[in-house]
């Protein structure tokens, strides 16, 4: 999940614009839930989203994020968000600016198998980085600690899990977020599926909010990627939100360079 989604030389991300020769690799799914599945070794991952959240306060969101993840070895991902965000409330004057960056490590701690799940741990941790004034940033540091479970059925995916979200400063409480995808590849380049998430009040005088999301992946290529979700709040504050993300992977950037 990045929170309510060693990193060499981002001159890889030029590098993978140009290459042609790139390995076909899974990306993650297109929800607010996550899978537990890490990237290959040497394997990058460059994701370009736009986040729009609608509720009678007025929107927010991001207009733009660059999402970067990195298969460092063997069942260990690398990642990093870094958010251009908005607060445009109903009434108000509207901001936009840097948001709060996100760092995380995913491990996967368990092969899937005829009996056991996938699995996998995924901590993150949000730096204020973003003007808690101008309603871009929390304002303080921030964590999630999830836990990650999936289970593949021929064309099917059911994957979930939850954890504890460490939420500090005055005012603000501790949460607790849980959440299920079901999904189907349908074509070997198209795939639909559909979740429901709830966390609880993140602030002392909020309240929880259980989501509902609709989301498709479709693979213009091995490395192309374009992912969308669209949904709503069942019992809490959201009227609606969108995410579109275009997605680039690539691997082995080092022996293209050595065989271009």
């Amino acid at each position: 999940m990045r929170m309510i989604k060693s990193l060499k030389n981002i001159s890889g991300f030029g590098l993978c614009l140009l290459s042609t020769s790139m390995l076909a690799i899974a990306g993650p799914p297109p929800f607010t839930v996550d899978d537990p599945a890490p990237l290959d070794p040497d394997c990058w991952e460059f994701g370009f989203a736009s986040h729009h959240l609608q509720t009678a306060a007025g929107w927010s969101g991001t207009a733009a994020s660059l999402e970067i993840n990195y298969g460092l070895v063997p069942d260990l991902q690398l990642h990093l968000l870094a958010p251009f965000a908005y607060d445009a409330p109903s009434g108000g004057d509207s901001h936009h600016g840097y948001g709060d960056t996100e760092l995380g490590v995913k491990f996967r701690f368990l092969d899937e198998s005829d009996s056991l799940p996938e699995a996998a741990i995924y901590p993150l941790v949000q730096t204020p980085t973003g003007d808690e004034q101008d309603g871009l940033g929390s304002g303080h540091t921030q964590a999630f600690l999830p836990i990650w479970l999936q289970k593949n059925i021929g064309a099917w995916a059911i994957y979930g899990g939850g954890g504890l979200g460490i939420h500090s400063g005055a005012g603000n409480s501790n949460w607790e977020f849980g959440g299920l995808v079901i999904q189907r590849q349908i074509t070997r380049t198209f795939l639909l599926g559909a979740e429901i998430y709830r966390h609880t009040a993140m602030t002392d005088h909020g309240g929880g909010n259980t989501v509902f999301n609709i989301g498709t992946a479709y693979d213009f290529s091995d490395s192309h990627h374009l992912l969308i979700t669209a949904g709503r709040s069942l019992d809490g504050p959201t009227d609606f939100q969108v995410n579109v993300t275009y997605q680039l992977t690539c691997c082995h950037l080092i022996g293209w360079l050595n065989h271009p």
